[in-house]
Parts: C-alpha cells; structure tokens; sequence
C-alpha cells in the first residue's frame, strides 16, 4: 500500500481533505470531533466505537424494479432517510447493495456503505450536486488531478475514458475511486446495461466488493471490518470518521444499539 498523502483544498466553499491511498483516492470532507449528530464525536464521555455493526434493513415486499435500489422498502427508505438527513435515493442505493449481499458472506451493513458515502461526497451532494431517480450523480463527481507533489502520482491510465482526462488519472464519482480500482470491481448495479462509476447504485456495488474482498469477507468482525475501511483509506482519522458516521446512522435508526 503506498503512502498517505493528502492536501486541504477549498472547492465552492467547502473544505475537503483529498487522500489517495492504495486503489482508493478520497475527497474526504473534513470530520474528526465534532461532527454534526455523530454521537462518538460529542466528547470523551462517551466512548469512541472500535467498528461499526451492520444496522437494520427492511427488504421490499416485492422490488419495485430491477435495479438494487428498488430491494428496500419504500416506507423504511422514506423513515430513515428523514432520521439520518441521508438523502433518499443514496439511501436507497447503500440498502439495495446491502440486501442484494444477504446470501454472501460478507456483514457488511448499509451504515458503513453510508459512512463512507458521505466522507467521500456527502452521498452525491458535494459542490451543490445531487443524486438523480436513475442514480447518476449531477453534475459528475471529479477529484483532483493526481499529478504528485503533495498527492499521489496516477499517471494516465484510461485514455480519459473514466475520469476525462486524457493527460492523469481522477478519482470518479460518488464514492471516489480511480479508472485502475474501478475497472478492477466494475458493476451495473441499477439493471440499466451500463457500468458507470458515476452512478451511485453501479459505484456502490463497486465499493461493497471492494470492501467486503479487502475485510476477508469479514465485515461482521472488528478486525474484519477496520481491515476494510483501513484499506479504502489507510488513514486512522479516516477510520475514526467512519465509525463515527456509521455507528451514528446505526444509532439514529436504534437507539438501543
């Protein structure tokens, strides 16, 4: 794995960290204490989860579509979506690929896929965008050129047909990842024939076997999990915020847990 690099830049007012660290290239938005509605971020009081469990998921009845977003359940999207503030149709997307994953043996949770949504683009609507009923990110989602000094040194390796750009590779849609990563775990997660990185039902799909093949399939397990995060991202700050995030969706939907 290489090293972490990263560097602060500012984008229509927003503060982000951009990250590369092995097949994964990160705009992260900033997090660490105090992260809004993040219980584990409020103080030492509380003590600061070492990974994050699957959380519940209600299935359908019966899918209202081919596409992995159309497996939840309707009525419990629209609930949870209003508890969490995740936008609906991301949602949707991180339930789906969660549900489609029931007969592998992986434990990975919509939570964690939701964590990670929204450090890496706060589920689509970084920079004012937004998630469309087909699950294409609007406008599409670019990092940073990847040229090295302060960041990673991806030399082109897609001819621009991933990322646009013919001249160095760019992290790509809602869930970043670059040509080489999403070429490696391409998917068509919305049933549509197409694989898009920049759709979030496809590139979610993509980062869940990602996840679930670097935690040994092994997410239900601390060290599986953290073994999984750490390698979409190998930073510790990293990881805390998304045991943040996802232990705080967790907790949103089951104060109990």
């Amino acid at each position: 794995m290489s090293n972490l690099r990263m560097i602060l830049i500012s984008a229509a007012g927003l503060m982000v960290a951009v990250a590369v660290v092995g097949a994964i290239v990160i705009l992260a938005v900033a997090g660490g204490a105090g992260l809004p509605g993040r219980s584990d971020a409020e103080g030492g009081s509380i003590p600061l989860a070492r990974f994050a469990t699957a959380a519940p998921v209600t299935a359908a009845a019966a899918s209202a579509g081919p596409a992995l977003s159309a497996l939840a359940d309707p009525a419990w999207v629209a609930a949870t979506a209003k508890t969490t503030g995740i936008p609906a149709r991301a949602l949707a997307a991180y339930a789906g690929v969660v549900i489609s994953f029931k007969t592998r043996t992986c434990g990975i949770g919509w939570n964690t896929l939701a964590g990670i949504g929204e450090i890496e683009s706060r589920h689509g609507t970084i920079f004012g965008g937004s998630i469309a009923a087909n699950g294409a990110a609007i406008p599409p989602i670019f990092g940073i050129p990847l040229r090295g000094g302060a960041v990673a040194n991806i030399p082109d390796s897609d001819k621009g047909a991933i990322d646009g750009d013919t001249t160095i590779d760019r992290a790509v849609g809602p869930m970043q990842l670059i040509p080489e990563t999403w070429r490696n775990w391409h998917a068509d997660g919305n049933a549509d024939g197409a694989q898009d990185p920049q759709n979030i039902d496809d590139a979610t799909l993509a980062a869940a076997g990602y996840l679930c093949r670097a935690g040994g399939n092994a997410l239900d397990t601390e060290s599986g999990w953290r073994k999984a995060v750490l390698a979409y991202n190998g930073s510790n700050r990293y990881l805390a915020d998304v045991i943040r995030y996802s232990t705080g969706y967790a907790n949103d939907v089951d104060p109990a847990k």
